[in-house]
């Protein structure tokens, strides 16, 4: 006995251990055993209506009941009451222990706490059992995690479902639209708008007040367009939301914009180019001078292929400063300056300040003007290299479209690189992936082989019965040589220098798509449709 009392008075807990080294210490002495790792184990499905912030608080989550035995992962061992309680309500007899860090058991609460997609659904139904607006416009507060909306105000969950819904359907845009009657919610996901439910008209202006609150908009002014930010957590993720309110017939519209903080940029081998475009968009990256555009229609992964291009070269050695409207994404070791017309810093005047600060690298959101483009220009005539999206149809039609902004031929053939045109084709779900055989017609005009096997999605609940999940991007890349320059020079038009491109190897945006449908990636409509051939 005395020697147990000495064991318990000489603790191995001490104050300077780490959170690992203190629960390995108590492991030992207490003979409760320790997992690293929990989410594996979680096979619990009810929270019986106690709020979130009681699991984070107590430090503890409900992993599975086997045998009338609740197993609980904790990370504080003595703080034995909150197990016994939850025991209790669960209905078990008895509890099981396991140790486990503090950042695993949040993550897992959250998962747990995770919405269904039923409860979008059931917190609609409440809504439209209120009578009155008195009823449902309380207090609008801001909360400290999204996946609390157990015990919110009607609003405000309705609010908070939208926005955790469409982070785990990976949307990149809500579209919250009044109509006479109604409220339509629509989310973009992998760049097509799907209608998700309907709220009673009445509730808008209270949705569209809790939004503007959100991103510091004003509330009373609903006669002209505004725009704004927020920044939210849900769970473990940050994301930057960019809010758009227009004015319509029937009341205020709202797009929100989402940018989820912890999803990691695309490298540049993960874009979807085939290998010898990769190659060669690789070493035009690493000169020293010169531009390179990337052109495509909005959401086409222009900016995401101009980060990607940036990661890959960035080092210590290389000065790289951005300007950008807005800054999507935060990158590691580079400046990055935001677009902000109320203080007259647009493209062209941070061009201008960009240049005294020494870069060898420069990235230009957009080029939206004249005197953007030979701003830029003279950058790259004067050693630096610049990257810049524009909005054409294809690579050829860059080179007309700024010869139409004013910018002189020889200009434009002296300091041009290359053109990338994209596109997005959403791939073919792997869940209900099925082979098939297209019509011999649809072969025969394509000139694809009939022995060529297909590939298309069946539909299922992992996407939404659409038979696609995720994109993949499609791409043409035209270098410039010295035909092509002569070609710019004597003011060809884009059909001459498409056509020159391709005698020299280039693949057009609808024969990389048929690459893709070949290898089982997309399908050939999706391809049809954005080629638009």
């Amino acid at each position: 006995m005395t020697g147990t009392n000495d064991t318990m008075t000489q603790s191995p807990i001490r104050e300077d251990m780490s959170e690992e080294e203190r629960l390995l210490a108590y492991s030992e002495l207490l003979g409760i055993p320790f997992k690293r790792h929990i989410l594996e184990d979680l096979k619990f499905k009810e929270t019986h209506n106690m709020p979130i912030q009681y699991f984070k608080r107590m430090g503890l989550i409900p992993l599975h009941v086997s045998d009338g035995i609740l197993t609980v992962a904790v990370n504080d061992p003595l703080n034995f009451q909150p197990v016994d309680d939850l025991a209790r309500m669960v209905g078990c007899s008895s509890t099981k222990l396991v140790l486990s860090p503090l950042e695993e058991i949040t993550s897992a609460i959250n998962i747990l706490f995770d919405q269904s997609s039923d409860e979008a659904e059931k917190v609609v139904q409440d809504l439209g059992e209120y009578q009155s607006e008195d009823q449902v416009f309380s207090e609008l507060e801001e909360i400290e995690d999204l996946m609390d909306v157990t015990h919110e105000a009607p609003i405000i969950r309705v609010v908070n479902v939208v926005l955790t819904q469409a982070l785990r359907r990976q949307a990149s845009d809500i579209h919250i639209e009044p109509y006479e009657k109604e409220i339509k919610v629509r989310f973009r996901i992998d760049g097509i708008l799907y209608e998700i439910f309907s709220l009673p008209r009445r509730f808008h202006a209270h949705i569209i007040s809790r939004l503007k609150i959100m991103a510091t908009l004003d509330i009373a002014e609903k006669r002209v367009p505004q725009d704004g930010r927020m920044k939210i957590r849900v769970g473990n993720k940050t994301v930057d939301i960019r809010v758009s309110v227009i004015p319509m017939a029937f009341g205020e519209r709202i797009v929100l914009r989402l940018l989820d903080k912890t999803v990691s940029l695309l490298g540049l081998g993960e874009m979807g180019m085939t290998r010898d475009k990769l190659e060669t968009f690789e070493g035009l990256i690493n000169k020293n001078s010169g531009i390179i555009l990337v052109t495509g229609p909005t959401g086409s992964g222009k900016t995401t292929t101009l980060y990607a291009a940036i990661n890959k070269i960035n080092s210590t050695e290389k000065n790289i400063i951005t300007i950008e409207d807005p800054i999507e994404y935060e990158l590691r070791k580079v400046g990055q300056i935001q677009v902000n017309p109320k203080t007259d810093l647009t493209f062209a005047r941070g061009l201008r300040s960009i240049l005294r600060h020494d870069p060898d690298i420069i990235m230009v959101g957009e080029i939206r003007d004249l005197e953007t483009v030979e701003i830029a220009i003279q950058a790259s005539l004067t050693g630096h290299l610049v990257f810049s999206t524009l909005h054409t149809n294809d690579a050829a039609g860059a080179l007309t479209r700024l010869v139409e902004m004013g910018v002189e031929p020889f200009l434009i053939a002296s300091s041009l690189l290359a053109v990338v045109a994209q596109r997005l084709v959403r791939t073919i779900c792997p869940h209900c992936k099925e082979a098939f055989k297209p019509d011999e017609s649809t072969l025969k005009d394509l000139g694809l082989s009939e022995d060529q096997i297909f590939y298309r999605g069946k539909g299922c609940k992992e996407c939404m019965d659409t038979g696609y999940r995720g994109r993949a991007g499609i791409f043409e890349l035209l270098v410039l040589d010295n035909e092509i320059r002569d070609l710019v020079k004597s003011s060809s038009d884009s059909v001459t220098i498409k056509q020159a491109g391709m005698r020299k190897g280039m693949t057009t945006l609808f024969e990389d798509g048929l690459k893709k449908v070949q290898s089982g990636i997309t399908t050939l409509n999706e391809v049809m449709r954005v080629s638009q051939e």
